[in-house]
């Protein structure tokens, strides 16, 4: 026993490693015997026939946060498994087998391709492409070398900056957002200037000939080529003024204040979506609590769902599952002078919508959301999750002409199939890039990037 403990390789909890056929020469993982499964960190994946054999090309950023370092690969599939994750969700993902060097020694293992841009490593090392060559001292990090930043920086030189890129703001509030890091990543990468821009130290100058936008120390913004808002409610107002500011200069903005003020609007957007013959879920508004029983009648009856019209990612969404309690809430909305909005229940929706991205009129990616157990309706920002669906072309043609009819150009259309088809909830401005990013491995922030400079860099 001894003898074959001797001419085992000792690990830490966490080791640097390489992939020299996919040109990976540095990728720390974790060493997980728990896990039996390797897997890799991998974006844009994509299969594709070779030779009469399946093949897969996919990007990997093969440094934790760090999106601009990335690495093209292609390998042979070799297998596609079902694969349980750490939180329980179920996923399909291709199996490709690739020489490994760990220390002094190579040998092949098999490692699925998935986006692990949430989890602390890039890379897991599971037992099977350990076991008889491995033994893991979990006390230990990097035993067999760590890897400086000076190493990393030669082994991953940066790729030539394209020049004639735009001069790009990012308008939001909070640069540390998953979504705003995935932005301004991308346009960098793709050779522009981004910057980011709080909405709170934004300010303007109203003159008839030099109107002026200025951030906090007097910097003037006049000369930005495109601007783009990623607005949180609370500041929908003040955002949209500095917008038709923007937009007064002749800076492109990728999604107009006009249309950003009305999707923010829940009773308006509704309205304007079945103007362009749109169906959603039957819905009253009122503003009298004389009127609450005609109200709840106007949709069915209970159960019920009771929107502020304020509220967003989930908040302000109550289920009234009996006719006693949806007068109570509406009422006690009312006393509090909240305008709210009453819409049928689609029971047969299961807890479930579908959340379509679209980019310049094209759905870009889709998923299906799933609410958590208990809870009535889909939201990953209240313990739901996020997977992949196949969209009906009829579903994509409504998401498609929701957003048109929101004039927006970015836009998260949420749908939900019910019995009598599918029936629009909401089109969101402003949405969110981690959990559609993550189930799909699509690169919907460089996809952004992409609709700007199609409108702009022909001009340049």
């Amino acid at each position: 026993m001894n003898q074959m403990n001797e001419a085992k390789m000792v690990v830490g909890s966490d080791e640097w490693c390489a992939f020299p056929s996919l040109n990976i020469p540095a990728i720390k993982a974790k060493v997980d015997s728990g896990a039996k499964t390797s897997s890799l960190h991998a974006v844009n994946i994509q299969s594709f026939p070779r030779n009469g054999e399946q093949w897969v090309s996919f990007d990997v950023h093969p440094l934790q946060d760090n999106r601009k370092t990335k690495v093209h690969c292609e390998a042979q599939i070799i297998d596609q498994r079902f694969i349980k994750s750490s939180n329980g969700d179920k996923e399909k993902r291709h199996v490709i087998r690739v020489p490994i060097s760990l220390g002094e020694k190579s040998w092949s293992v098999e490692v699925t391709l998935t986006d692990r841009d949430s989890m602390g490593y890039r890379m897991l090392l599971g037992r099977e492409a350990m076991t008889g060559r491995i033994l893991v001292d979990p006390e230990g990090q990097c035993l067999l070398g760590e890897r400086s930043q000076d190493v990393l920086a030669e082994l991953y030189k940066s790729p030539d900056i394209r020049t004639g890129g735009l001069k790009i703001g990012l308008l939001a509030s909070n640069p540390d957002l998953y979504s705003n890091r995935r932005i301004i990543e991308a346009a960098e990468a793709r050779g522009h200037e981004i910057q980011f821009l709080n909405i709170k130290n934004c300010y303007m100058k109203l003159d008839a000939t030099t109107p002026e936008i200025h951030y906090r120390g007097g910097r003037v913004l006049n000369d930005l080529d495109a601007v783009i808002p990623r607005i949180r409610p609370s500041m929908t107002f003040y955002a949209c003024t500095l917008l038709r500011q923007f937009e007064s200069l002749g800076i492109y903005c990728l999604n107009t204040s006009i249309a950003i003020s009305q999707s923010r609007d829940k009773l308006r957007s509704l309205q304007l979506l079945l103007d362009n013959g749109l169906d959603i879920p039957t819905t009253g508004f009122a503003n009298s609590p004389l009127d609450t029983g005609d109200l709840i009648d106007m949709v069915g009856g209970a159960p019920l769902i009771i929107k502020l019209l304020e509220g967003t990612q989930g908040k302000g969404v109550v289920l009234a599952e009996t006719r006693k309690a949806a007068d109570s809430v509406i009422n006690a909305f009312k006393s509090l002078n909240a305008n709210i909005l009453v819409q049928e229940f689609i029971k047969e929706a299961s807890g479930k919508d579908l959340r379509c991205f679209v980019i310049d009129g094209r759905v870009v990616a889709s998923i299906q959301r799933v609410a958590a157990p208990g809870e009535f309706r889909a939201n990953i920002h209240q313990g739901g999750h996020a997977e992949l669906v196949k969209i009906t072309p009829d579903e994509k043609r409504i998401a498609i002409k929701a957003a048109k009819a929101m004039d927006l150009r970015v836009a998260g259309v949420d749908i939900i199939r019910s019995n009598k088809g599918p029936l629009l909830l909401e089109v969101n401005s402003s949405p969110g890039l981690q959990g559609i990013e993550t189930a799909t491995n699509e690169d919907i922030a460089s996809r952004m990037i992409m609709a700007i400079e199609k409108q702009l860099l022909h001009k340049k």
